[in-house]
């Protein structure tokens, strides 16, 4: 389990460098979506190149960073049942969803996209729209956003076990989200 474990540390490691490039792609993203309306209304000129990289950061928030929102344990799950529940059970409803639901969608995301990126990166695929960009960059994060999530699953799973069997220290504490 120690060795298991220190994967888990591994994965959780390079989640939080992909972490970090998204939250400076949400900066990013800001920034030139801003600078891109400026330069549209104050002096009539725009890109669409402009446009698509606005997209192809946020497509990088989203898949580089989902596999943080994982890792802290933020992400989307029936509060009604889950935040009346003990620990131990919490864990094993994680268990359930990471085992049955979580790793089977991503590995079957990953088999799917894998092609597409491969396809377009081959091609060289441009956008349709003057002055676009080229569009592998884009699909390459959906391979790699979904092998994150696929690695930090499993990194969970073994944490999961480890919490059970006494082997490992977690906070499964949960507090419903305000609304």
């Amino acid at each position: 389990m120690k060795l298991l474990l220190a994967f888990a540390r591994l994965v959780d490691g390079v989640t939080d460098v992909f972490a970090t490039i998204a939250k400076w792609a949400v900066l990013l993203c800001s920034l030139i979506s801003a600078g891109n309306a400026v330069m549209r209304y104050a002096f009539d000129y725009s890109s669409n190149a402009w446009l698509e990289i606005q997209w192809y950061l946020f497509a990088g928030c989203v898949m580089l960073g989902a596999a943080q929102v994982l890792r802290v344990n933020e992400h989307v799950r029936v509060d009604v049942i889950y935040g009346t529940l003990k620990s131990r059970s919490r864990a094993y409803i994680d268990l359930f969803g990471l085992v049955l639901f979580l790793m089977p969608a991503m590995l079957l995301f990953l088999y799917l996209s894998w092609p597409l990126f491969v396809g377009m990166y081959i091609s060289q695929e441009g956008s349709p729209n003057t002055g676009g960009l080229i569009r592998w960059p884009a699909m390459m994060l959906l391979p790699l956003g979904f092998t994150l999530m696929s690695l930090q699953g499993v990194s969970e799973i073994i944490k999961r076990v480890g919490w059970l069997t006494h082997q490992y220290e977690m906070d499964l504490h949960y507090e419903r989200p305000l609304q």
